[in-house]
């Protein structure tokens, strides 16, 4: 069976997606812990961090960087958390980089609304 992050990456499953290139996909966690909470994930299939080559490992730094300016500047959080995890600890069995916003006072926001603050031009 495909995994869910392969099919969301085939447009097979619809994303809140806010980046994207020919090496990862950047969009909303549908199930966030904290508004803005953000998942990068590479397009080739990788399982883990033992699976994905260091290029591609890189690249999705890169991108997290990026994906660190745009939350703070759209979303203002008080800290950003970076966590991937593996084995018994991955939910899905496919590289991913999470980028968590923590708050002070956080008042929950549907995910609908974090995308559209995102993606707006303010």
């Amino acid at each position: 069976m495909e995994c869910l992050f392969c099919k969301i990456n085939k447009g097979e499953i619809p994303s809140y997606t806010i980046y994207e290139d020919e090496v990862v996909k950047v969009f909303l966690d549908i199930n966030p812990k904290h508004n803005g909470h953000t998942l990068i994930i590479p397009k080739k299939h990788y399982k883990d961090i033992e699976d994905i080559d260091m290029d591609t490992l890189s690249h999705i730094m890169k991108i997290a960087k990026k994906m660190y300016q745009l939350l703070n500047e759209k979303l203002n959080p008080d800290g950003i958390i970076l966590t991937q995890n593996n084995g018994i600890a991955q939910d899905i069995k496919h590289y991913h980089l999470h980028l968590i916003p923590v708050y002070k006072n956080e008042i929950e926001k549907s995910v609908d609304e974090i995308f559209k603050k995102i993606k707006s031009n303010n």
